[in-house]
């Protein structure tokens, strides 16, 4: 395997990658906690909204010419209403927050500082942009008494927490999509992360 390379893409140059992008996350998003029974008509109308932002981030891990590992992002601003309503509701300005959409990487390429290196590009990019008090992302609440609850899984709030993440239970919403043994999409529930930028 050779070393991968990290390369960041904005605004109109992500378009070529949004089908690869949007190959990735149904493959990585099959496994816990998401379990999301993916398809490409799904992953057009989430990908929309990151080829619609001028200021949209791309991080893409490629293998060669294979990309392995992507991690998204852009203004809250430029969000659908969905995601922006609970900052709303609890007096945040979306306009100062930079949104984390997600991190997906080939299980092959895990454990090599890929992960942190996600954080840092999209912290790097959303402090160059200015203007931004806030990055902020969500993760999905499972029961744990879920009957796919892999065993022995270790949440990754630790490796959040390390980065300067603090959960908010107060930022809660629900995203809708079709688990792996549902018959069609539900609710899930979801509580976001935020950090405070600085400098």
């Amino acid at each position: 395997m050779t070393e991968p390379n990290v390369e960041r893409l904005t605004g109109a140059a992500i378009a070529p990658y949004l089908s690869e992008v949007a190959r990735l996350r149904i493959a990585v998003f099959r496994e816990w906690p998401y379990l999301y029974d993916g398809d490409m008509e799904y992953e057009k109308h989430y990908l929309a909204t990151y080829s619609a932002s001028p200021e949209s981030l791309f991080v893409l891990v490629r293998d060669g010419e294979r990309i392995v590992g992507a991690s998204t992002g852009l203004p809250m601003a430029d969000e659908t209403d969905e995601f922006k309503r609970p900052f709303i509701a609890q007096g945040y300005d979306p306009q100062r927050i930079f949104y984390f959409g997600e991190s997906v990487l080939l299980p092959a390429y895990r454990g090599r500082g890929l992960g942190v290196r996600f954080f840092e590009e999209r912290e790097g990019y959303a402090g160059a942009l200015g203007g931004f008090t806030h990055t902020a992302f969500c993760a999905v609440e499972r029961p744990a008494d879920h009957p796919r609850r892999p065993a022995g899984h270790v949440p990754l709030d630790a490796f959040w927490g390390r980065r300067g993440y603090v959960k908010h239970p107060e930022l809660a919403t629900t995203y809708t999509w079709k688990d792996l043994d549902e018959p069609e999409q539900t609710a899930k529930p979801m509580t976001f992360w935020l950090k405070r930028l600085t400098g």
